[in-house]
C-alpha cells in the first residue's frame, strides 16, 4: 500500500457519516510504539509538523498515522458544520479502529485538546484502549479551545455568534478567515476540563512558542497546574510563534518525539 495515498475510514451512521481520509505507515520495529498525529484547527494531515513527523518515523521503522477530521483536508464534510464532538469521535474511530499496539499521540494546537479528550474518554470508557497510549507530545495544546476563543474573541464577535450563528475570525496565515460557529461553541462546554486535576497516567510532553498569537504562553502554564501525577513536560521556544514548523522547531519536536518513544 502507497502510504501516500489517502485511504478512506466511514464514521458515523445515517445523515452523520461521512468518509475520513487517513495516511498509514505501517511499523518495522515491533518493538517501539507507533505515532497518532492530530492536527490542528483548520489543518490537515499534510501539513509541516505532521509530512515531519511521518518521514522520521518511516526513517526509523516506526508506524504513523495521521488523518484529516471531517471538513479538513481529503475528507468528506463542510468545516461550519464541525464540532469537538463530531471531531473526537473521529479520531478514537481512527485510534480503535486503525492503530494496534502502543501508541504515542502527537497533537497540534487544536489537535492537543483533541490527544487529551481521546485519552480521558478511553480512560473512563475503554481503559485497554487507554493503556495503549504510552505518552502525549502536545505543541501550542489549545486545550479547552472553544472557551480560550470565546473568551479572546472581540465582543462584536461574540454578538455575531449569537444572533447570526457564525463569526469570521481572521487569520494571521493568510489563508483566509475561519467561520466559527455557535454550535462549535456550544458544543465544546461538553468537553472542558474545567477546574479539577486531571492525572494522565503517563508521560505528557508540551512544546509552546512565548510569541504565540494564538494559544498564549499562559495557557500551557495553566494546563500545566491542571494535570497531576508528575508526568509533565514542557520545552519553551523563546522566539517561537504558534505553528512552530521553522526547521529549528521541527529539529526539537522531533527529539521530543525519539524521547517519549525511546522512554516508552
Amino acid at each position: 500500500m502507497d502510504a501516500t495515498q489517502p485511504q478512506f475510514l466511514e464514521v458515523g451512521a445515517g445523515p452523520g457519516r461521512r468518509r475520513i481520509a487517513y495516511l498509514r505507515q505501517e511499523r518495522k520495529d515491533k518493538a517501539k510504539p507507533s505515532l497518532v498525529f492530530l492536527s490542528g484547527f483548520n489543518s490537515n494531515m499534510r501539513g509541516v509538523k505532521a509530512e515531519s513527523v511521518a518521514q522520521w518515523a518511516a526513517a526509523q521503522g516506526i508506524g504513523c498515522l495521521r488523518f484529516d477530521y471531517s471538513g479538513h483536508g481529503e475528507s468528506e464534510g463542510r468545516f461550519e458544520d464541525g464540532t469537538l464532538s463530531r471531531w473526537l469521535e473521529e479520531a478514537r474511530s481512527v485510534f480503535e479502529r486503525l492503530s494496534e499496539g502502543p501508541q504515542v499521540l502527537i497533537g497540534s494546537s487544536m489537535g492537543g485538546n483533541i490527544a487529551l479528550l481521546l485519552l480521558r474518554a478511553l480512560m473512563a470508557e475503554a481503559p485497554s484502549e487507554a493503556d495503549r497510549i504510552k505518552g502525549l507530545l502536545l505543541i501550542a495544546p489549545a486545550w479547552n479551545m472553544t472557551e480560550l476563543m470565546w473568551t479572546n474573541m472581540p465582543s462584536s464577535a461574540r454578538r455575531d455568534i449569537e444572533e447570526k450563528g457564525v463569526w469570521l475570525r481572521p487569520s494571521h496565515y493568510g489563508d483566509g478567515p475561519y467561520p466559527i460557529t455557535r454550535a462549535l461553541i456550544e458544543d465544546g462546554r461538553a468537553h472542558l476540563f474545567g477546574n479539577a486535576p486531571f492525572d494522565p497516567g503517563r508521560p505528557v510532553h508540551i512544546m509552546h512558542g512565548l510569541q504565540d498569537p494564538d494559544v498564549p504562553w499562559e495557557h500551557t502554564l495553566d494546563l500545566v497546574a491542571l494535570l497531576s501525577g508528575d508526568h509533565t513536560r514542557v520545552a519553551a521556544v523563546p522566539d517561537g510563534e504558534h505553528r512552530l514548523s521553522r526547521p529549528e522547531d521541527i529539529a526539537l519536536l522531533l527529539e521530543m518525539v525519539a524521547g517519549l518513544v525511546e522512554a516508552a
